[in-house]
């Protein structure tokens, strides 16, 4: 067998265990945020897409030596031929049923996050205290939280923040709140997610990628938060007492996880 059939395969395999050392993992913090957000997914994509594809062609080489489909036009591949006769079927037919195992896969994080996202609107038009023209949805909640619900053709992206969150942060930290979940609409950070979610479906040693993605687009908008309100300490604060308000939301990993590091990167 030639190596360059089976490259595409083995390649997120071989790359994998690199994802985990620390030189990788500090990527998002080495470089501006916007830069290695691209970065991770553009990697991640590649290999999740070079894995898939590899697949695809297995398959499709096994399709093409069953007898009732060669005798259809006698279609062949180049790369069929440095493959052992016996070996092309079987393969391929395992290829194609992890290929199938992975569309599934894809599948349910599509529907996943289309049906979270559609919760998430049901929800604020339900519950929404306050919706003004401003883009802020206020719900009734006593339990701090607030994110960025994206908007799509017919209607605009809207902020939502619960009362309780209202009532945790003083006026300056809440904008820095606003602001930070602002930069999430306007970056369209839901789409790296999802596209990085895709990814580890497609591909599960590719998590560290997905990982750093989510990060990378946090700090991105710290960043514009920080810009808004020119100040970083301001904004290290404000994310700090958001997180530890709504830990019981969002359980935190205080003692290496993403708010220490994104605090200690404002403040670095």
């Amino acid at each position: 067998m030639r190596l360059d059939v089976w490259a595409p395969l083995l390649l997120p395999l071989l790359v994998a265990p690199l994802l985990g050392l620390p030189s990788v993992r500090s990527l998002p913090d080495r470089l501006p945020p916007r830069a290695a957000a691209w970065l991770l997914l553009a990697t991640a994509v590649g290999l999740s897409g070079a894995g898939a594809a590899a697949l695809g062609l297995l398959a499709l080489t096994a399709l093409l030596h069953l007898p009732f489909v060669a005798a259809l036009g006698h279609l062949a591949l180049p790369f069929a031929r440095h493959l052992a006769p016996a070996a092309v079927v079987p393969v391929g037919a395992a290829a194609g049923a992890l290929l199938l195992v992975l569309a599934v896969r894809a599948a349910r994080v599509l529907l996943r996050h289309r049906r979270g996202r559609a919760a998430a609107w049901a929800l604020a038009g339900r519950r929404a205290g306050r919706h003004g023209d401003d883009g802020l949805v206020v719900l009734p909640d006593r339990a701090p939280d607030a994110y960025a619900l994206p908007g799509g053709l017919l209607r605009p992206g809207r902020i939502v923040v619960t009362s309780g969150m209202l009532r945790t942060l003083a006026p300056a930290e809440l904008a820095v709140l606003l602001a930070h979940e602002q930069a999430h609409l306007t970056g369209r950070h839901h789409r790296f997610l999802l596209l990085a979610d895709l990814t580890t479906a497609l591909h599960p040693l590719l998590r560290p990628l997905r990982d750093g993605v989510a990060y990378a687009v946090e700090r991105w908008a710290d960043e514009a938060a920080a810009a808004s309100v020119a100040d970083r300490r301001l904004v290290a604060r404000a994310i700090g007492r958001a997180a530890l308000a709504g830990g019981g939301r969002a359980p935190l990993r205080m003692a290496a996880g993403p708010v220490p590091r994104r605090v200690a990167a404002l403040l670095g």
